[in-house]
């Protein structure tokens, strides 16, 4: 058993240096970048992916430090959207800047906002799922990434990707979060287990709420949980928001899933009104707080 555990290690340890997650494993260890200076600082950055230039904003931690493998955290924009908006909070600023992950991380997360082509995410072809490989790559190799501590959270058509990334790259993220979501860049692959937060306005009529608890339920089904089918939600008029989280998933692959009182948006408050509001959002916190649990920092 020590032989082959040893075995098993050093196959991990030169899958880790090719760059390559074996079949069935999780990515795990620290990105080629730590122990050296860092290559990648704060602000816009390009690159050229099956031909086409594609261009993302990076939040560097302004206390960086080499040794220390950092999560990720990708926030993807709304149709229309842009990376500028999601990096700089919009109207609320800080308070709801990578959907409130900034002011959460509090300088312990890389924070990348990538720009779809023509400010969506029709992820034709598995472009854009091909833009995240390559943004990932360009990370790891300048800055100390903790590479089994990946995540990605977005609203409406960035929702739709962060589902997209969850079928596809299931490996290579620990946990996604699909604000108002849809099935609109596909789903290739979506067999694999991983953490998902998942969060909807009962009255959504833009991607109505059926839909995404459709897609919650497909990794109900393949974090082995029990069906969150009659899980409450709140009632119209009662401007609040009902969190559940799934029981019997597997070890690691938590699912929660907040119904709130809303439309079609992004930073749901439990006010009267505005229902969405940046600053006093309960979303951050409750993301965060997924995002932190114990079992996703072990497996």
């Amino acid at each position: 058993m020590r032989l082959a555990g040893s075995f098993l290690l050093g196959l991990m340890c030169v899958a880790s240096a090719l760059g390559t997650a074996l079949p069935h494993t999780r990515r795990a260890g620290l990105s080629s970048g730590c122990g050296s200076a860092p290559t990648i600082t704060s602000g816009v950055k390009s690159l050229t992916v099956n031909g086409k230039q594609r261009r993302f904003t990076i939040r560097v931690p302004r206390n960086y430090q080499s040794s220390k493998g950092y999560k990720v955290i990708f926030g993807l924009h709304w149709v229309g959207g842009t990376m500028d908006q999601v990096a700089g909070g919009g109207t609320a600023g800080e308070p709801w800047a990578y959907f409130g992950m900034q002011k959460m991380a509090n300088e312990t997360a890389i924070l990348v906002a990538p720009q779809g082509l023509g400010n969506g995410w029709a992820n034709s072809g598995g472009e854009d799922i091909q833009f995240i490989d390559a943004i990932n790559k360009y990370i790891d190799a300048g800055l100390c990434v903790n590479q089994a501590q990946r995540f990605s959270m977005g609203f409406s058509y960035g929702a739709a990707m962060t589902y997209a990334i969850a079928c596809a790259r299931a490996k290579d993220f620990r946990a996604v979060t699909v604000i108002a979501g849809g099935q609109l860049s596909g789903c290739s692959g979506g067999n694999d287990p991983i953490a998902y937060f998942g969060i909807h306005g009962i009255g959504d009529g833009t991607l109505n709420i059926a839909g995404g608890r459709a897609m919650r339920d497909r990794f109900i089904k393949n974090n082995g949980c029990a069906s969150m089918t009659g899980a409450s939600e709140p009632r119209s008029g009662s401007r609040t928001h009902i969190m559940t989280t799934a029981t019997g998933c597997k070890s690691g692959y938590p699912v929660r899933w907040a119904a709130h009182d809303g439309g079609h948006i992004q930073s749901a408050a439990d006010a009267p009104a505005p229902a969405e509001d940046g600053v006093r959002t309960w979303v951050p916190a409750a993301v965060w707080a997924f995002y932190t649990l114990p079992e996703l920092s072990g497996a």
